[in-house]
């Protein structure tokens, strides 16, 4: 494996400076949802984390998504919940005032799916307040010891599990997105910021190591098609 890949990346993204249009930030938010929807995180949601939650047979529980974007791996959640006849209740948490608008307008045939605005370093929440917390494609943000704090403060405010969904630094999805992806994408942000997330995410002993800093019991790392990452741990 080439240098470039031997660390994770600390370069800043767009998203994260800040310097995009309000158009372009829409434009990124439509986007992600239909690359999400066919080789995204609702791929690995479907093949981890519903499965193990569902699989309990609990009739209800509670399930926070920190950085939960426009909401749709809560809708995912709720419609596999409704299919069951149990119940739930969803949070998703965004800082951006408008994302955590959005979320709730995205989501508005879903009474169980709620909108906080919060951050993740000090979560609006008492110890043990949810049963399951989650995150995904959030993680790669953030330097490693902010990424300790991360799922420590996740673990903080779940009962039984915390999930995280993340980028598998790999070059093969690094080179297929730099090369097929700018044939298909459209957006400056996802174009760019997707190449320098696979830059900055992680490879799966690196991701075991910081939950096992943060204190998780239990960490397991199990790789996802396509490359993804699924950190699965007790509190």
């Amino acid at each position: 494996m080439s240098a470039r890949f031997g660390r994770r990346s600390y370069e800043p993204e767009h998203i994260d400076k800040g310097d995009y249009t309000p158009e372009e930030y829409e434009g990124c938010l439509a986007e992600l949802r239909r690359v999400n929807q066919w080789l995204g995180d609702i791929s690995a949601l479907k093949r981890s984390v519903l499965p193990d939650v569902l699989g309990e047979g609990a009739r209800d529980f509670t399930l926070l998504d920190v950085g939960a974007g426009t909401g749709e791996l809560l809708r995912e959640v709720a419609l596999a919940v409704r299919s069951r006849g149990s119940k739930t209740n969803l949070i998703g948490l965004e800082l951006n005032a408008r994302a955590a608008e959005g979320l709730l307008e995205e989501s508005r045939e879903f009474p169980e799916i709620a909108s906080v605005r919060g951050d993740v370093m000090r979560l609006p929440f008492a110890d043990g307040a949810f049963d399951y917390v989650m995150c995904s494609l959030f993680t790669h943000h953030f330097r490693d010891d902010a990424c300790v704090r991360v799922f420590k403060e996740m673990a903080r405010v779940a009962r039984r599990r915390v999930y995280c969904i993340d980028l598998h630094r790999h070059p093969v999805a690094y080179y297929f997105y730099t090369t097929v992806g700018r044939l298909i994408l459209h957006n400056r942000l996802v174009r760019e910021d997707g190449a320098l997330s696979i830059l900055r995410s992680f490879r799966p002993g690196e991701l075991h190591r910081l939950g096992e800093r943060a204190g998780l019991k239990d960490v397991k790392v199990e790789r996802r098609f396509p490359y993804r990452l699924v950190l699965r741990a007790s509190v």
